[in-house]
Formats: structure tokens, sequence, C-alpha cells
């Protein structure tokens, strides 16, 4: 089932990109923080860590599919997914406060079980918002362009929020002597932030009419088996997904690092809020920027274009190996303006890739689209979490609980900074080789747009 067209508004376009204030807070907090919160406050080992992020995300990884088709049969069944949508925000802030409420002096063992469990029920919630939040575009426009508006106004709205989760929420846990406390009071803002936020995109779901003849209830497996034919069916899912997550990858391993940057290589645990606003103040800017490139020469060249710009810019930060100084927020900054092109652009080719697929094999797929897209972005950016513990525990980092102070081995600085440039650098350059097999150009957009209008 399609839902009936609805013209893009600014207020539509606005209330849409207000939902990346969720999406970018807990895409950023949890990545930039969570592992460090577990190594220097908890005393877990750093493999353990990144065990206990990963298998948290890998739990997100086998619902999303599901989530998607469950997604699907509700528009189907009532006409909207605006439920799935208002549950996952209202019970997202509530794990995510559990999430950092650890308390002091349980042991490393049972703190990192803690975090385990109250991250994977955060993940969970936030899956039950943003798969159906992925979906919306293929459905709120059919126009090629106004997708991209759409969509680089969601990636404006997102690097502001990075910029003030990844800014802020170090600088709110830093305000406090226990550190304890400090997280607790970061998780308490943020959360309500991220909820607020989702809530406000949930009224962007349509709301057509159900469909006369719904599908009855499926089996889980069924779920499952369709994300994996989208994925089957699409060549333009199965390549621009596979970019997609390779540079998840590549962010992840940066996100992650940042801070063990800041602290054991800029000497400046602080360091951590410029390096943020350097990497996410240029984005804001460029966003519309990519949007015009999008338009002279096609969202697929714009996206390689703004691949190569960052790829460069991160290899760059190899330098720090030899000269750690202020000079690194300018490859930073290159990188920021090149990531607004990384996250707007391939945003708006997937719902046309839904609706090419749409029109070749049927419609009312969005979600099980939408399930998969987000299981490979959440796989990509906890994996880059996971690359980074498995260096550090390669290179000798040492651990340590609460405020003790320790020093750190040269093996182990030398795998901090490798895994900020070179290792990013690397993915990027992956991604790009699969990238190069994307079939849809604009005029393939604009015969699927007009063909769903003959039907309409």
């Amino acid at each position: 089932m399609t839902a009936p067209e609805r013209s893009l508004s600014r207020g539509v376009v606005t209330r849409y990109a207000i939902g990346s204030i969720g999406t970018g807070g807990f895409a950023t907090l949890p990545g930039l923080v969570l592992v460090f919160y577990l190594t220097d406050t908890l005393g877990v080992t750093a493999l353990v860590a990144g065990l206990v992020v990963t298998a948290a995300k890998v739990w997100d990884v086998l619902i999303d599919p599901w989530i998607g088709e469950r997604s699907d049969r509700a528009l189907a069944a009532t006409g909207t997914r605006r439920v799935w949508m208002v549950v996952g925000a209202c019970a997202l802030p509530v794990g995510f406060v559990l999430t950092f409420a650890v308390p002091a002096g349980l042991a490393p063992a049972a703190s990192g079980a803690w975090v385990f469990l109250a991250f994977l029920a955060t993940a969970t919630a936030f899956s039950l918002f943003q798969v159906p939040y992925i979906a919306l575009p293929a459905e709120l426009t059919p126009d090629y362009d106004g997708r991209t508006r759409l969509l680089t106004w969601r990636v404006v709205v997102l690097t502001i929020a990075i910029l003030l989760f990844g800014a802020g929420g170090p600088e709110v846990r830093s305000a406090f002597a226990d550190e304890y406390v400090g997280y607790l009071v970061m998780a308490i803002v943020a959360g309500l932030a991220i909820g607020i936020g989702m809530l406000v995109a949930t009224t962007t779901a349509p709301r057509g009419r159900p469909a006369p003849n719904a599908a009855p209830r499926r089996s889980l497996r069924a779920g499952y088996a369709e994300g994996l034919a989208a994925l089957r069916r699409s060549a333009g899912f199965r390549t621009l997904l596979s970019a997609f997550v390779l540079q998840g990858l590549a962010t992840g391993l940066m996100l992650a690092g940042a801070q063990f940057v800041a602290t054991w290589v800029l000497h400046d645990p602080r360091a951590v809020t410029f390096l943020f606003v350097a990497l996410i103040a240029p984005a804001v800017v460029f966003a519309p920027v990519w949007e015009r490139v999008a338009r002279r020469v096609g969202k697929e060249r714009g996206f390689a274009y703004a691949s190569v710009v960052f790829a460069v810019a991160a290899l760059g930060l190899v330098g720090m190996l030899w000269a750690p100084g202020a000079w690194v927020y300018l490859p930073v900054a290159v990188a920021g303006a090149a990531y607004a092109g990384m996250q707007s652009l391939p945003m708006a080719m997937l719902p046309d890739v839904i609706s090419h697929d749409a029109r070749e094999h049927g419609e009312g797929r969005a979600g099980s689209f939408g399930g998969v897209w987000t299981a490979g972005e959440t796989a990509g950016m906890a994996l880059g979490a996971t690359l980074l513990t498995l260096t550090l525990a390669l290179t000798g980092y040492v651990e340590s609980v609460g405020s003790a102070v320790v020093e750190q081995p040269p093996e182990a600085v030398a795998g901090i900074v490798l895994s900020f440039s070179v290792l990013p650098a690397a993915l990027v350059g992956l991604s790009l080789v699969a990238l190069r097999r994307y079939p849809l150009r604009r005029a393939d957009v604009q015969a699927d747009a007009a063909a769903q209008a003959v039907v309409r």
C-alpha cells in the first residue's frame, strides 16, 4: 500500500528534520562516550567494553528487518506508521538514562552487564522509531530533487544535533566532580531532548486509509525473509547500502576514537569538544552546498565527490603520529564539510531505490528497505567501535577505574592515531569501489515518479 501523496510543505520538511535531533543524539553520544565510560570509569577492559557495545548493536541489527516488515504491515492495516514511532520515542529516554546510571562501587563485570542490558533496551526503542522514520521520505514525495531537499535539511539538523550532543554531552559530564553523577545528569538531559525530537517527527507520518484486505500476521521468519528479498532483488539497494555501511564503519571508528585522541594524543580530555566543533560546524554550512552539487551532477556523483574529500582529509590526520597539535582541526573541518554530503546524498538516494523497486516489483516495501538499511547503518557504527577496541587491545591500551592516573605505551597512542586516520580513509576508499556499481540516474527516478503518478 502507498500512502496518499502529500505536498512537501515547509512544515513537513521542518518537522521531519527535527526528528534528527533524536537520531543525531543517539548515534553520537553513546558512540562518543560509552566505550570510554566503560573503560575509564567502570574499569571494564577495552575488549570486553567493545563486546558489550557490539552485542547490543548485534541485537539491533537482528530486529531491524523484522521491525521494517511489521511497519509495512502496520501501514497496510492502519494507514500509518506512526504508532511504532511513538512507542520508540517514549521508551528511548528511559533506557538511555538507565545505561548511564550504574551505581558507584559496582564490580566491573556487573557494571558491564548492567550497561549491556540497558543499552540493549535503548537500542530496541531506537529501532522502533528509526526504521519507520527512514521509510517515510519515499512516501512523503516522489520528486527526485524534493527528496534531496527533504534529506538535506534533515542532515542540517542532524549535524547541529551531533554538534550539540557531541560537544555539550562531555561538557555536562565534566561539570560534576563525581564522574558517576556527571554521566547520569548528561543522560537525563540528552534523553529528554532525544525523545522530544523524535515525537515531533512522528507527526509527519502520513495517515492514509487502511488496505481493504490487509494481509494477515506473518511469522518472525517471514519478516526477515522480506528484508533479505529486498536486498537480493535490488542492485541499487545493495550497492548503496554497501557504500553506506563501509562509511558508517569509518565514521563510527572516528567517533569512538575522538575522546581517546583528545586524552592521549592531544593531552587534553576536553579537546573532544573542539574536535566536534571542527567536524560539525562545516557540515552545517556545507549540507546545502552538496544539495546544489547534486542538482548539477546527480546524487551519485556528488556522493562520490564528498567521499573522496573525506578520505583525503582523514588520511592527513596520520601526521598526529609525529606532530600532534592544533593543526589537526583543519583536516577535521575539511572532513566535516565532506561528511554533510556523505550523509544527505545517500539518504536522498534511498527513497529513489525504494520507488524504483516499487515500480518493478510492487509497492508496500519501504519499511523492509528501511529495516535493512537501519540494520546496516547500526552494524557499521557498532563495528567501528569494535574495531577501535580491538586496535586498543592489540596495541596494549591500559584501562583505569574512576580518576586513577595511568600512562599509555607509545604503541597504544599510535593505534589511536591510526584508528582516527588511516583506517577510516581506507574504509571510505572501499566504499567508492562499491558505489561505482550504483545503477540509478535522474532519468530513472523521474520515470518511476511518472509511473507512480499514473497509478495514483
